[in-house]
This record gives C-alpha cells, sequence and structure tokens, in this order.
C-alpha cells in the first residue's frame, strides 16, 4: 500500500506543529530573550529568500504565483522580525534595576 505524498507531507507537517508549540512552551523566561534573537536571525534569511522568491520570473508577466508568495513572505517576516525585537526590549526592560 502506497502512502500519497501530500498526506504524509502533511502529518509531518501536523506533527511538527505539536512539537513547535510544546518546545516554546516549555522554554524557561532566562532563555527567552537569547530564543527571540535566534528567531530574528531566522527571520532575516526568510527575507532574504522571499525578496529572491518576488523578483523571480520574467519580467512580462508580473503577478505569478511566486511572486505574489514572495512577497507575502517578505511581510509576514517583516512583521515577525519587528515583533521579536519589541518582545527583546520588553523582556531586557524586565532585567535592568529600577532607579529609587
Amino acid at each position: 500500500m502506497e502512502i500519497d505524498p501530500f498526506i504524509f507531507r502533511l502529518s509531518i507537517f501536523i506533527l511538527s506543529i505539536f512539537v513547535g508549540y510544546y518546545v516554546v512552551w516549555s522554554v524557561t523566561p532566562s532563555l527567552h530573550t537569547p530564543l527571540m534573537s535566534v528567531t530574528n536571525a531566522i527571520s532575516s534569511v526568510i527575507i532574504v529568500g522571499a525578496i529572491i522568491a518576488a523578483l523571480s520570473g520574467s519580467s512580462i508577466e508580473i503577478f505569478n504565483l511566486s511572486n505574489i508568495f514572495g512577497f507575502l513572505a517578505i511581510i509576514l517576516a517583516a512583521v515577525n522580525i519587528f515583533g521579536g525585537f519589541l518582545v527583546t526590549q520588553r523582556m531586557l526592560q524586565m532585567y535592568k534595576k529600577k532607579k529609587k
């Protein structure tokens, strides 16, 4: 019996969602800020790939599927980076000593 490749990939994707959820929620608060920094670095690599995808294709057809998905990936990764920096700033503010 042969398994459909789509079902196989979908099951891996669903399992990775559960594993990622439990890994992220088990992180201690002291490791949260370095983890966010690594996530921001990964998102910046995603933006480079998204720019390549958004600019791929011929100049005749501007709005093909790869251009649209590349542009959408740029927007989502930029929001992720901006939100990550905001969360990192708030976490670092929690560790600063307050002046009396």
